[in-house]
C-alpha cells in the first residue's frame, strides 16, 4: 500500500513518512552513506562540493545520484523537480529550509551532524523502516574494528588524525567520525582538554609537535601527491613519525557504515605495511 505511513519522532516533532520510501533525497553525508548502505539509493543528494560530487567510495550505484546543490546550500527547485517522497536533512544545517522542504515531501531532520554518527545511522535506519539492517551494518563495522585491533595489536598505542588547512592544522578527536573509527580499532587519541566538547581543534603549524602520536594520519584530496603531507609535519619527524596520507573524501566526509568500512580498510593497509 503506497499510502501506508509510519510515525518518526524528530527534532521537529512527529513526522509521518511513507512505509516504503522509494524516492529519497538526502542533504547530509551520513544520510547519503546510510541510505546507500541500506539499499535505498537516493534519487538526489546534496554534496559537500559541486566539484567532487558524490563520493566515489560509495560505488557505482551511487555515481548516478542527481546532485541538488551543496550540504551548506541545497537547491530547493532541484529537490522539488525530483518529486521525492521523503527528504532527510539536519536541523543544525538546514533549519532555514525546513518549511520549503516540508511543502515538497515529508521531511525528517536529524538534530546535528556532530552527534555521535552511529546514532545518526540508527535514526536513518528507523526513518527508512530498516532499523534491524542498520544495526547489522554497525555490528559488522564494530566486528571489523575488533579484528584489526587484534591483528595489529593496537592496544596501548595512540593515533592522531590531522587535516591540513590554509595556515593551520586541524586535529580530530575521539568523537569525530574518523577519530572514533581509530578508537574503535583499538587506538587512543592523545588527550586534550578540547575533546570534552569539541570534535576537532585547530593548531598553528608551529605547534605541530603537539599532535604527537604513535600513528599519524594526514588527510589529503590526493594522498598520492608527494606534497600531500605539509612541511610542518615532516619537520617534526621525531614526534610525528612516518605520517600516512589518506583520502579526505572518506576519512572526513565519508560518515556512515560504508565510509567506516573504507576507513578501516585504510587502517588495516597502513598497519600491514
Amino acid at each position: 500500500d503506497v499510502s501506508a505511513t509510519r510515525s518518526i519522532e524528530t527534532v521537529r516533532g512527529t513526522v509521518d513518512v511513507p512505509e516504503t520510501p522509494l524516492r529519497v533525497v538526502t542533504l547530509e553525508p551520513v544520510e547519503l552513506d546510510t541510505t546507500v548502505a541500506l539499499g535505498v539509493v537516493p534519487v538526489g543528494t546534496a554534496v559537500l562540493s559541486e566539484d567532487s560530487g558524490v563520493p566515489s567510495y560509495l560505488g557505482t550505484e551511487a555515481a548516478d545520484i542527481a546532485t541538488v546543490g551543496t550540504v551548506a546550500e541545497p537547491t530547493i527547485e532541484d529537490i522539488a523537480a525530483l518529486q521525492p517522497d521523503l527528504i532527510l536533512g539536519t536541523e543544525t544545517r538546514h533549519a532555514e529550509y525546513y518549511d520549503q522542504l516540508a511543502a515538497i515531501a515529508p521531511t525528517v531532520f536529524m538534530a546535528s551532524q556532530s552527534d555521535p554518527w552511529r546514532e545518526n545511522v540508527r535514526f536513518v535506519g528507523r526513518t527508512l523502516g530498516k532499523e534491524d539492517t542498520a544495526e547489522e551494518l554497525l555490528t559488522a563495522y564494530e566486528n571489523r574494528c575488533a579484528e584489526i585491533a587484534e591483528k595489529h595489536d593496537t592496544a596501548g598505542k595512540t593515533a592522531q588524525l590531522i587535516r591540513p588547512r590554509a595556515g593551520e592544522l586541524t586535529l580530530y578527536g575521539p568523537t569525530s567520525f574518523a577519530g572514533s573509527t581509530l578508537e574503535c580499532a583499538g587506538f587512543t587519541t592523545p588527550p586534550r582538554p578540547e575533546w570534552a566538547d569539541e570534535i576537532s581543534v585547530d593548531l598553528s603549524p608551529e605547534l605541530a609537535a603537539e599532535a604527537a602520536a604513535d600513528l599519524i594520519v594526514v588527510t589529503a584530496s590526493d594522498p598520492s601527491d608527494p606534497a600531500a603531507i605539509p612541511a610542518s609535519i615532516t619537520a617534526n619527524a621525531a614526534v610525528l613519525p612516518n605520517p600516512h596520507a589518506v583520502d579526505l573524501s572518506y576519512w572526513i566526509t565519508g560518515v556512515g557504515p560504508m565510509g567506516g568500512q573504507t576507513v578501516l580498510d585504510d587502517i588495516d593497509r597502513i598497519l600491514s605495511e
